[in-house]
């Protein structure tokens, strides 16, 4: 009979080969996933070479396909459609530095054909690669994330924020990257007009959906979170806390247009954190104003004399109903296509 030290033991010794097994399972995983990759790229190379067209290369495609059908009848993807797919795949990324393809070998093949059909740059598909892999995103997720132009929102978009005087040069590229122009807030299923306080509830009950949309490192703390000072109480919206740029990440929300008298309350909020919760070993705390609207006030003149890292931000709770129309449109025409 086991005493209760064995048992604790076994346990211990039982979590330690399924984590061994679960990790060599993920090595092997990308290992498979990567070989598999680099033969749907040189199959992809070799009709490049070719030079096979749609069009005039259509019937050597389908006579390929039949034949490797029938040469590995157990194995699946030599369709027609993903021997297009295979050529588009080494055409595509055939300009990209290693790093790029690496990160696409790492993908699972209907995750770049995703990419592939919907981006229009090599800049924007080592976005979306990336966005993928560190952040273990499913297809659906993904195509969710290209539909609501991350990218832009992320990458290309004028950001507001003071970052570049109120934090050191070496902490300034790390938090612009941890700030979004846009935050897509369409999985709440919410629709204007609404309350703060429900908007909150709302991404408190989906906050998992949330801190991808955030991005990589967030950690949530809390919602309402409180604070006291000459016994007068403060209540930030919600609270993360950022492992890259290690700091505390504060976010108000705004129902409607961002006002200038947002960010004295902002910058005081981040005051009491770094005076109170802040640890020695930790960067600065940065504050995020979330809005409906940007609306039309020189957010860069509002945060110049602020002292704290401020960002404003915008988030948007449905697609623009004429970029939904022309989405459904392009879709409809790729499937006539192939």
């Amino acid at each position: 009979m086991q005493t209760k030290l064995e048992h604790e033991q076994y346990n211990e010794m039982l979590r330690h080969i399924i984590t061994e097994i679960q990790t060599t399972r993920v090595v092997v995983a990308r290992k498979v996933n990567t070989a598999m990759m680099q033969m749907y790229r040189n199959i992809g190379k070799r009709l490049a070479v070719e030079k096979l067209e749609k069009g005039y290369g259509s019937s050597v495609v389908k006579r390929l396909s039949s034949d490797l059908q029938q040469e590995f009848p157990d194995t699946t993807g030599f369709s027609p459609r993903n021997l297009w797919n295979m050529k588009n795949f080494y055409e595509f990324y055939a300009s990209a530095d290693e790093k790029v393809q690496q990160l696409a070998a790492l993908l699972p093949w209907r995750h770049n054909v995703l990419i592939m059909s919907k981006v229009k740059s090599l800049n924007e598909a080592e976005y979306y690669l990336k966005l993928a892999l560190e952040n273990s995103l499913s297809r659906d997720m993904l195509l969710n994330f290209i539909k609501a132009d991350s990218y832009r929102h992320k990458v290309l978009d004028n950001k507001a924020h003071n970052f570049t005087i109120a934090l050191p040069e070496n902490l300034q590229e790390q938090a612009d990257e941890i700030l979004k122009s846009t935050y897509n807030l369409e999985m709440l299923g919410l629709k204007h007009p609404l309350k703060e306080r429900d908007l909150e509830h709302a991404l408190v009950e989906k906050i998992k959906y949330f801190l991808l949309e955030l991005g990589t490192g967030f950690t949530f703390i809390g919602n309402q979170y409180r604070l006291t000072h000459n016994d007068e109480e403060y209540f930030i919206d919600l609270l993360f806390f950022n492992r890259k740029i290690h700091s505390l990440v504060a976010i108000e929300l705004k129902v409607g247009t961002f006002k200038p008298e947002y960010i004295g309350k902002m910058n005081y909020y981040l005051g009491l954190l770094d005076l109170q919760m802040k640890q020695d070993d930790e960067n600065p705390s940065i504050g995020i104003i979330l809005c409906a609207d940007k609306g039309k006030v020189d957010i860069e003149l509002a945060l110049r004399d602020f002292n704290k890292p401020i960002g404003v931000a915008e988030y948007m709770l449905n697609f623009p109903e004429k970029e939904i129309k022309e989405l459904i449109n392009n879709e409809m025409l790729n499937f006539e296509n192939n």
